[in-house]
């Protein structure tokens, strides 16, 4: 028996394929940043796999993969739908709005105090992480990789 075989008797009809659909989107999103990222900059950098914020979201893409998963599977007409559809929109909205703005007041904040510290990072215990958000964009790539990476997924992973 292949290994195909062996994960769709594993996961199928058992509620395991929606949170293997979420998190393999949004892996595979974090994939798809680093790449981005190795491309753009011209160097290798694997601590873009836990950092947040790029192009494209995965919070954006697990929570759509999710979403999708559960409308596929249930219904698009089903409660169980709905719920984790305002589940995702509300992780979206977080993630371009509350978080892109903290990561701005990170910035400032960063800026400031290097003018006041003159540059002496050590002595106001490093810079705060600035990279929290996205843009709209980024949100909105990684709800529609998300989506498609569901069907994908039902299609070719669980047949």
């Amino acid at each position: 028996m292949d290994l195909i075989n062996i994960f769709r008797q594993t996961v199928a009809n058992n509620g395991y394929e929606v949170i293997c659909c979420a998190l393999a989107s949004a892996f595979f999103a974090q994939v798809i940043k680093f790449i981005l990222f190795t491309i753009k900059t011209k160097r290798i950098n694997f601590k873009i796999f836990s950092t947040t914020g790029g192009m494209p979201s995965a919070h954006s893409a697990g929570v759509m993969g999710l979403s999708t998963m559960v409308g596929i599977l249930q219904g698009y007409d089903s409660y169980l739908f709905a719920i984790s559809l305002g589940f995702s929109l509300i992780i979206m909205y977080d993630a371009a709005g509350l978080r892109r703005a903290a990561g701005k007041t990170a910035a400032c904040l960063n800026k400031m105090m290097d003018d006041f510290y003159h540059n002496d990072l050590q002595a106001m215990g490093g810079k705060l992480k600035e990279l929290l958000g996205h843009t709209p964009l980024e949100v909105f790539v990684g709800a529609i990789f998300g989506i498609c990476f569901a069907y994908l997924f039902h299609a070719f992973v669980l047949g």
